[in-house]
């Protein structure tokens, strides 16, 4: 509701009006299947994320607890020692899905030689290319995966990861 439409008599219905929800400052998510859309277990082990990056979770607090809120102050920077890795599309619609990939404290990533990517021809091989390369450009995935492709180290499961997040991002 605007500001205009307010001094004219209509009725509040959201307080969004002075929300930081406007500014950017803060958000609400929504899990995806097969867990339902404000699981508990998910948003609680988000919100431990959260906190350890200093940004505020709406589950821990003690009146009006609102798990899928999340917020930062304007002068929230990222605490040192974190980096972010990959990229976040933020969609502005409902359309758009935002995948959202855990991954756990391994030092090494699994491989194992029967997991890794072999062709029977180049033609094969140059077609999963182009299909990544034009994700990479339509920055659906990060060049980080083409790399990895390059390199010989991409293997079966991950090019499936890939597609499923490919197609989610395109639709």
């Amino acid at each position: 509701m605007h500001k205009a439409e307010l001094d004219q008599g209509r009725l509040i219905v959201t307080w969004t009006l002075d929300s930081n929800h406007k500014s950017r400052l803060a958000w609400d998510i929504a899990v995806g299947p097969p867990q339902t859309l404000y699981d508990v277990t998910t948003l609680s082990r988000v919100g431990a994320i959260a906190r350890k990056l200093d940004i505020t979770w709406g589950g821990d607090w003690t009146a009006n607890i609102d798990r899928p809120h999340f917020e930062v102050k304007p002068t929230w920077i990222m605490p040192k020692g974190y980096k972010i890795e990959g990229q976040v599309i933020v969609p502005t619609n409902s359309k758009y899905q935002v995948q959202l990939i855990v991954e756990g404290n391994t030092t090494k990533p699994i491989v194992k030689d029967d997991d890794k990517m072999q062709f029977t021809n180049e033609t094969l091989k140059a077609a999963v290319r182009d299909y990544l390369k034009q994700a990479v450009d339509k920055k659906l995935i990060d060049k980080s995966h083409l790399e990895k492709f390059d390199a010989g180290t991409l293997t079966n499961g991950d090019l499936k990861g890939l597609e499923i997040i490919i197609a989610q991002r395109s639709a």
